[in-house]
């Protein structure tokens, strides 16, 4: 008897789950996303989870150094409630109730993909720090927060490599960005202050200074890995225009400009100048495109160009 009322429990419980998330468009967005995508944007999770970890307890929290974020707020509020009460509530669990709240938010306001992607980098950067062993590789401080924050930058670098969001102060940018149109760097530097602070009150202040380092080691390597924000200028020289443009639309999808009529002040000849904007991801792309539209095109690159205007990023 008892068996039968759980097994109509279980089933009753399953029923009102999968009723809320198809109600939610949870099923509906899951479905959406090609098998392909998937897996690229869960192995990025997954690793982007794995190295958080390995960051978090190798050398973050053995050598009292923190991150910037939502990581490095979730290691204050772990230290805070072990001073205060004793007893210091896990990283993985204040990272988990971080993000929690910014999640719903982000289903409301950003979209179903997004959020489905962030809460499984949330969730697998959680369950990695929480099960993964503390381990003392050393007790020097700066070693700790050099070689975390290489490893917090590849693991945050990869993850944006496949558009994918670790939560936290990202979402909260995107929303402003969003509703402002504005880029919001203001709010990760007044976490990373606040995290620096309680740092430096916790530990002692050369701790808020070592953390400092891991910061800007940890933003260094992800620039280093993550290219695909770095835009290129090319200026293309050639009596092909028609054929490069083409192969730059059909394979890149970007615009080109073209001036016509241009002239050669040595050999005085007709050539067209064309001039895309592309990105650093793309760049090995474009020279297989121009060396089999044009290999006699002459080609220079201007690095780091700041837009003005419309510039899709993907």
């Amino acid at each position: 008897m008892k068996k039968t009322i759980k097994n109509s429990y279980q089933q009753k419980m399953h029923y009102l789950i999968s009723k809320q998330a198809k109600k939610g468009g949870v099923f509906k967005t899951l479905q959406s996303i090609s098998r392909e995508k998937y897996t690229e944007k869960l192995s990025a999770a997954l690793l982007y989870g794995l190295l958080s970890s390995i960051a978090v307890n190798f050398f973050f929290q053995p050598g009292h150094v923190y991150s910037s974020g939502a990581t490095g707020l979730a290691q204050v509020l772990s230290a805070v409630s072990g001073r205060l009460t004793g007893y210091a509530v896990p990283v993985a669990l204040s990272f988990y109730l971080i993000n929690l709240p910014l999640l719903l938010l982000a289903w409301r306001k950003i979209g179903h993909k997004f959020t489905v992607f962030t809460f499984f980098t949330v969730t697998f950067s959680s369950f990695f720090i929480q099960f993964v062993p503390v381990v003392v590789l050393t007790d020097d401080p700066l070693i700790n927060a050099i070689f975390g924050g290489l490893i917090m930058g590849l693991g945050v670098g990869y993850g944006l490599r496949a558009n994918i969001s670790s939560g936290g102060t990202d979402i909260v940018s995107l929303l402003i960005r969003r509703k402002t149109g504005r880029d919001v760097g203001s709010i990760s530097l007044f976490i990373n202050c606040l995290v620096m602070i309680f740092a430096g009150l916790l530990f002692g202040w050369q701790y808020a200074l070592y953390s400092m380092i891991t910061i800007f080691v940890s933003s260094r390597v992800t620039d280093a890995v993550f290219t695909k924000q770095k835009k290129l200028q090319a200026m293309i020289i050639t009596n092909q225009p028609e054929r490069v443009t083409q192969k730059i639309h059909r394979k890149l999808n970007r615009g080109v400009t073209s001036i016509n009529d241009a002239q050669g002040t040595y050999n005085h000849e007709k050539k067209a100048v064309l001039i895309t904007i592309i990105t650093r991801a793309e760049y090995q792309d474009f020279k297989d495109i121009m060396r089999k539209a044009d290999p006699d095109a002459f080609v220079s690159i201007a690095e780091n160009v700041k837009i003005m205007g419309h510039f899709v990023e993907e």
